[in-house]
């Protein structure tokens, strides 16, 4: 991406849209499997469209506000297909017991934020007035270091999500 119209992010809100969208259809796939009640799944659509993706990115974005948050979108697409759409029908197999779907959960959720902050460096690399960008690849060297610790604790993402999100012990 390049300054044009003398800034750097879009300025079409499409690709928010976009996302948002397959968001909710994804979470609303979770509800219908997992939750029997539509006012549940009302709350868990609006929360994860809120908190997963809007109110995060919004967190996250401190310098070139707009750009900042481009990027966080552009960065959220691929761990929404690995954490929502792949997850979603590895589900049965990743809230399993057993060492096989920690393993497997964990790998999934440790790719997932590994490449998130990946593209987040790339995003940022990009702005010549940005220095020492490598800070953003930071987070990644935390989440290989906690992987084989969650591992081996016998720790779930998968299992601990949707226990917060379906109340139901997996």
């Amino acid at each position: 991406m390049s300054e044009t119209k003398n800034q750097w992010a879009r300025d079409d809100p499409a690709f928010v849209v976009i996302c948002s969208l397959l968001l909710a259809v994804a979470t609303l796939a979770y509800c219908a499997a997992y939750d029997h009640s539509p006012s549940h799944a009302i709350l868990v659509v609006l929360s994860v469209l809120l908190f997963h993706f809007l109110i995060a990115g919004v967190l996250l974005a401190t310098s070139c506000w707009l750009y900042a948050f481009d990027v966080h979108c552009n960065s959220f697409f691929p761990m929404f297909v690995m954490l929502y759409v792949i997850h979603y029908f590895m589900s049965p197999l990743l809230v399993a017991h057993g060492f096989i779907p920690v393993l497997l959960s964990n790998l999934l959720f440790m790719v997932a934020a590994s490449y998130y902050h990946y593209l987040n460096f790339l995003g940022y690399d990009v702005l010549p007035f940005l220095e020492r960008t490598t800070f953003f690849l930071y987070p990644i060297g935390v989440v290989i270091v906690l992987s084989p610790i969650l591992i081996l604790s016998g720790f779930s993402p998968s299992r601990y999500f949707m226990n917060i999100y379906f109340s139901q012990r997996l």
